[in-house]
Parts: C-alpha cells; sequence; structure tokens
C-alpha cells in the first residue's frame, strides 16, 4: 500500500504548555487532528473552570490561519477540587474530564492527589454529571520499581475506584504494560485506554542504546518488550477500549539534556504517520482508522470527524530541533527517517 486515507483522527491526550512554546507547537497538532483532549499540568495548573476556558482561549489563537481545530479541556484535580467545580466544569460545554496526576508521578505533578480517598467525592460528582476520569496510572513511592509502577497502581487503585465508582467512565491513560491491557480488556464498560506511538514502536531498550537516550525517556517509562507487543496487540485489534493519545509533551533541548533531564516525548509532528508505522509492522493498517478516528469519539460521546487525511507512503527526515519559542526542541525520530507522510506541508 502507497497511500492511505482515514477519516481525520483526534488526539485524546496532548500536551501544548503555555505561551510561545504553544504557539510553536499547536500548528503540528492542528494539521493532523480535528480534536485533541489538552491535559492540564500547566505551572500554576488548570484547576478551575476559569482558568480551562483562558487556556482554551490561547489555544486557539496558536491555531493556524485556514485550519478548523476543537481544543477539549481537562481540569488538573488536587485534594482540594471541590463537587461544584465538577458540577461547572461539565456546565462549560467545553471541558471533556479532569486528570489525576498522583503527587510526584510526573511533569508538573506536585499540586496532585496526594491520597485517593481525598477525591471520592469529586469522584462521585463527576460519576454524577458523567464528566470522564482520566488517570495517570501509576504509584510514586521510592521502594517500587520504576517499570512496576502501573502494575501496583492498578493493583491498589484503580481496581477499587473502577468498582466503587461503577458509573464513572475513566480512561487509563498512556497505558504501558501487558497487565495494563489485561486490566482494560477484563474492566466493566465505561473503561478505556490510551496508548502512545512510543510505547508502540519502542521498548526500554531505547533508552539505554549507545548510552542514555534523553529524548526516549518518558513517564510512564518504556517498558519490556513483552509489555510493547500487548500494546501493539490492543491498539491493532478489534477491541473498542483502546485508542489514540499521543502524550506528545514538548520540552526544551536543554532541559532534557542535562543531569537531570525532564521526561516528555514530543510525538505531534510526526503522530500519525508513526501510528501508521507501527500498524504497518503489525500488518493491520485497516485498523488505524478504527484506532485513531473512531473509537476515541465513540468513548468520549462526541461525533466522529468526517473530513478525511491522506497519508503517502513517502520517507522523510524529521530535523534535529523545531523551534520552541526562544528554545528549540527535539522531535522523536529527528534525524531519522519516517516512512508515511501527512499529505499536506508539515511546518517548520
Amino acid at each position: 500500500m502507497t497511500q492511505l486515507t482515514l477519516l481525520r483522527p483526534d488526539d485524546w491526550h496532548l500536551h501544548v504548555r503555555d505561551g510561545a512554546h504553544l504557539a510553536s507547537v499547536v500548528p503540528f497538532t492542528a494539521r493532523q487532528f480535528a480534536r485533541a483532549i489538552i491535559m492540564p499540568n500547566l505551572k500554576p495548573p488548570v484547576t478551575t473552570v476559569a482558568a480551562a476556558a483562558a487556556y482554551r482561549e490561547r489555544i486557539l489563537q496558536a491555531v493556524p490561519a485556514g485550519l478548523s481545530f476543537e481544543p477539549l479541556m481537562t481540569l488538573y484535580l488536587t485534594d482540594a477540587t471541590s463537587p461544584k467545580e465538577i458540577h461547572a466544569a461539565k456546565a462549560s460545554g467545553f471541558i471533556v474530564g479532569a486528570k489525576l496526576y498522583p503527587s510526584g508521578a510526573t511533569t508538573n505533578s506536585d499540586a496532585g492527589v496526594t491520597a485517593i480517598e481525598k477525591i471520592f467525592p469529586v469522584l462521585e460528582a463527576m460519576q454524577e454529571v458523567d464528566l470522564v476520569f482520566q488517570v495517570h496510572g501509576e504509584v510514586t513511592e521510592h521502594s517500587v520499581d520504576v517499570f512496576d509502577r502501573e502494575k501496583v497502581f492498578i493493583d491498589r487503585i484503580m481496581s477499587g475506584i473502577v468498582q466503587k465508582f461503577p458509573k464513572l467512565r475513566v480512561v487509563f491513560e498512556h497505558a504501558t504494560t501487558r497487565e495494563g491491557v489485561q486490566f482494560v480488556k477484563g474492566a466493566r464498560a465505561g473503561v478505556g485506554a490510551t496508548i502512545t506511538p512510543q510505547h508502540l514502536l519502542l521498548n526500554r531498550n531505547a533508552i539505554f542504546q549507545g548510552g542514555i537516550r534523553p529524548h526516549n525517556y518518558c513517564l510512564p517509562v518504556l517498558k519490556r518488550e513483552h509489555d510493547r507487543q500487548a500494546l501493539v496487540e490492543a491498539a491493532t485489534g478489534d477491541d473498542a477500549r483502546f485508542f489514540l493519545g499521543t502524550d506528545s509533551a514538548p520540552h526544551a533541548r536543554h532541559t532534557k539534556e542535562n543531569a537531570c533531564g525532564c521526561a516528555g516525548v514530543f510525538s505531534a509532528h510526526a503522530a500519525i504517520e508513526l501510528y501508521a508505522e507501527a500498524f504497518e509492522a503489525a500488518g493491520r493498517l485497516d485498523r488505524l482508522q478504527a484506532f485513531a478516528s473512531e473509537r476515541g469519539p465513540d468513548f468520549y460521546g462526541l461525533p466522529r470527524n468526517t473530513t478525511k487525511i491522506t497519508l503517502n507512503r513517502t520517507s522523510w527526515t524529521p530535523p534535529a530541533v523545531y523551534r520552541f519559542g526562544n528554545d528549540e526542541l527535539t522531535p522523536f525520530r529527528a534525524g531519522e527517517s519516517v516512512a508515511w507522510q501527512l499529505a499536506e506541508e508539515i511546518p517548520s
């Protein structure tokens, strides 16, 4: 196959930062995706409807002229989030979920939830108004191996939440393990998961090949090969609970390439092309539209897009860096070949 046409996809997990950094990265997503769920872990975090509305306007201002793109907003849950704010979020019409960051789990998560019991009233309100609970599923104790933190979170927290709030819609964001896949497959209706391109294409060896590879370091961290294979099977299979969420997370190059580099892979420049590679390697390009364009809208209760995009099987090479405000940003697969290319101009 040399060309593939799909219903325009959506990104159900995206970071775009703010300010000049935001203006640099939003165009990459808007050229490929019709909608994206915007993660709220700014500094300070997006904890109120008013803050989400203002952030949404800043994103819309960064969308290139002539492109139609809808940011779908989320709230950042803290120990102090109130059920009243959840009701206001639902009434807003532009907030589709609220995100759990266990305190200390990832970038800008210091204000996150310190104990799941503290947000039980909020989860009850989310269940009542049908606002999606989006979960970064890792425990944070230093005694738990970094490669096992997703599994331990499932055992200690996730399983109980799904049972305690039986009508709460839950997305296990950026699932990374075989156990995560098995949990979602065995869960009740209303539980889904997003899967990133890097977790489909790489295992943990990619962090260490020829030395430390900081631009392949993300959280949740890349896992074992059998985990990658389980994710590929889930994404390319027929289970509608697994759908696209890039977790594209831009960071300035100097903040990645230092003695304590931050976590995050920037994939927005080539997101749908990278997914096409993973699906082609699995012999399931025929399932890419379902994963990228159908299952996410269906889970969130939104209409599928009607416009289309086309991918050509034309090799191209992302540059070493992109502009990132006044900084530089190293993209995923920088200086390496990408097998598929969106049939429109790639931004420089």
